[in-house]
């Protein structure tokens, strides 16, 4: 009965039985005339979401990824310098993605648990005369460490040193979860996927696209084929695809985004926020620490939590998987072994972070942590008794 548990981890989420339902069809014909009817709503629609009336929603069969690998062929050739910061796991396979593809690298190391550092990028910037850095590169919701960047601060660095480049983000972990304003924070690229936010299968890449990186493929040389910006929007103006579409992440996608605006986008921010204080209120009364280093970096789809000296982060996890069947995430890069994550993104409610925190809880008190059994879930309990009928009625 395992199979009936929730998961937190922060990505793939839950499905809802709604999505599954949509993702359920039969194979058709996605050359057939009434395919436009699908597909071009669902690009268009999208756009909402990624908080952009200006640019283009593009995506493919891949993970966020692909997603990375196509914002980069298509608007940047061999040898070009890019700045980007290293502060987690996820902006650190961004520079490997990179440094492979044969771009010049320029990196800004920082602690993990610290997010982006616009003043670091300004300097940077600012230093650059020539205008040899073509882009900047930042990932929103770093998902290894719980941090949250701001990625406004970063455009008002890159305008403040008045510099032309790009500004390519990874929301894979935060659209359609967290705020997210395109057009407003001067996004030049922003690469997410189906599997987090939107709660769905893994399966499509999904990007939104400024006209400024549109221009950038006039000149860009890295090579492309799968990931071609121009052959997708060539075939999607028909409402097609180049080659053959992940079709029911397509029918899913459409049925997501009709949840999603049912609820309301900021109705979903409120609910991830609402849950998210709800895990930080239990971690405090746990006596143990997240491994974002203040409240402004707070991310609110995933907490990553160090555990007490002496004790080991995958044997927790382990405990929560094999003892009780919910599944938590583990420690990755520098975390391994000294935190674990509580994702709470996606199709979740109160009631179920209640059920993931009362687990993880009964994991710890297993393996002998320092900690006081039920203190974390009355902590969290307490906390949605004072805030949930207020969403309630928000949402009647």
């Amino acid at each position: 009965m395992s199979d009936q548990n929730p998961v937190f981890i922060p990505g793939p989420t839950n499905i809802p039985d709604r999505l599954r339902a949509a993702m359920q069809v039969q194979t058709r014909d996605h050359r057939a005339p009434d395919f436009v009817d699908t597909f071009a709503p669902v690009l268009q629609d999208t756009k909402k979401v990624f908080g952009t009336t200006s640019g283009r929603v593009i995506t493919f069969p891949a993970s966020g990824t692909g997603g990375w690998e196509a914002a980069l062929c298509n608007t940047l050739s061999p040898g070009d310098k890019v700045l980007v910061a290293r502060y987690g796991m996820f902006s650190h396979r961004w520079i490997d993605m990179c440094e492979r593809h044969g771009l010049d690298v320029q990196v800004i190391e920082c602690p993990w648990g610290t997010g982006a550092p616009a003043d670091k990028f300004e300097a940077s910037l600012s230093d650059d005369k020539s205008h040899a850095i073509k882009a900047v590169l930042v990932t929103h919701n770093e998902t290894a460490t719980g941090v949250k960047s701001d990625v406004a601060g970063v455009r008002a660095a890159m305008d403040a040193s008045a510099h032309p480049a790009l500004l390519f983000v990874d929301c894979v972990s935060s659209l359609a979860s967290m705020p997210f304003e395109m057009d407003a924070w001067g996004v030049d690229i922003a690469v997410s996927g189906s599997q987090k936010g939107f709660m769905l299968a893994t399966g499509m890449a999904i990007l939104g696209v400024s006209e400024k990186a549109l221009a950038a493929m006039q000149t860009a040389s890295l090579p492309r084929t799968f990931f071609d910006f121009r052959d997708m929007m060539g075939a999607n103006a028909s409402g097609g695809f180049p080659y053959t579409p992940p079709l029911q992440l397509i029918y899913g996608m459409r049925e997501s985004l009709k949840m999603l605006f049912e609820e309301g986008l900021d109705n979903v921010y409120a609910r991830h926020t609402r849950l998210a204080e709800g895990v930080r209120c239990a971690v405090k009364a746990w006596g143990l620490e997240l491994v974002a280093q203040n409240p402004s970096l707070y991310s609110d789809t995933v907490s990553a939590i160090y555990v007490p000296e002496g004790f080991d982060s995958n044997a927790l996890t382990d405990q929560a998987f094999n003892q009780y069947g919910v599944s938590f995430g583990v420690g990755l890069g520098e975390m391994n072994g000294k935190a674990f994550r509580i994702g709470h993104l996606g199709s979740l409610t109160d009631v179920m972070v209640l059920s993931g925190l009362a687990t993880i809880e009964m994991a710890m008190a297993d393996l002998d942590y320092p900690i006081e059994l039920g203190s974390g879930v009355a902590a969290a309990q307490e906390h949605f008794r004072s805030k949930s009928g207020a969403a309630i009625k928000s949402a009647a």
